[in-house]
């Protein structure tokens, strides 16, 4: 299942010119950061180590210019971005669900500097009220040092789940897993801490749960409480 994804057209590598376009893009960022704001993050992260150490802080410059809603001149980190897609290479890059699996599908064809411009620039092409929340994801992603997966994508989404239906619709997950109605009306704290103390006795080896699934069932518990806290 497609969950999001970005093309970037750039300069082939033989040619000396640096351009860069956008192409087709699929960015759901509803929840904040939504899918799109994952793909665009996890595409600065997963290239971020390929650029040289002195452009870092410009790209860092850049993501606080975009998030400000700053007029940003040309070009940018030695790169003309363009309408015209004529001449260019393309790369694909797609945030993919099996299941309650989230996964990545990068296909770069140019440089690493690019695919960043890249997701900077679909970054600014989004609606002002998400463009804020998605450029501090990419601050974040632009700060990772750790493996391009299921950890990054719960960094980036400050979640401790990563399972599909959390991330597609947090609210009505917790409700789920905290055992409220769905569609009811939302519970209090009060509430939220009794059911969650209740599920957690009853999930807790010491208490009989099965211990191959308490810790993931802790875990998604844990998170549940913290998003309806957060919500309530």
């Amino acid at each position: 299942m497609l969950l999001a994804e970005l093309e970037i057209w750039h300069t082939r590598p033989a040619v000396p010119t640096r351009r860069i376009a956008l192409g087709h893009m699929v960015l759901p960022v509803d929840p904040s950061p939504g899918f799109g704001g994952l793909l665009l993050g996890s595409v600065v992260a997963a290239h971020l180590d390929g650029i040289a150490d002195d452009l870092i802080p410009d790209v860092h410059r850049l993501i606080n210019e975009v998030g400000d809603g700053t007029r940003v001149v040309q070009p940018r980190l030695r790169h003309r971005f363009q309408i015209d897609r004529h001449g260019l290479a393309v790369s694909h890059h797609r945030l993919l669900g099996d299941g309650d699996d989230i996964s990545f599908d990068f296909n770069s064809a140019g440089t690493d500097l690019a695919q960043v411009l890249g997701a900077v620039y679909a970054t600014e092409r989004l609606a002002p009220e998400h463009r804020n929340g998605v450029t501090k994801v990419l601050q974040k992603a632009a700060r990772w040092r750790g493996p391009i997966g299921p950890s990054l994508i719960a960094h980036l989404a400050g979640s401790q789940t990563t399972t599909l239906e959390a991330m597609a619709d947090p609210l009505s997950w917790a409700l789920e897993v905290l055992g409220f109605p769905a569609g009811e009306k939302r519970p209090s704290k009060r509430q939220v801490t009794a059911n969650f103390r209740e599920r957690m006795r009853g999930v807790h080896p010491d208490h009989g749960g099965d211990r191959l699934d308490a810790a993931k069932a802790m875990s998604d518990l844990a998170e549940a409480r913290r998003i309806l806290m957060v919500e309530t």
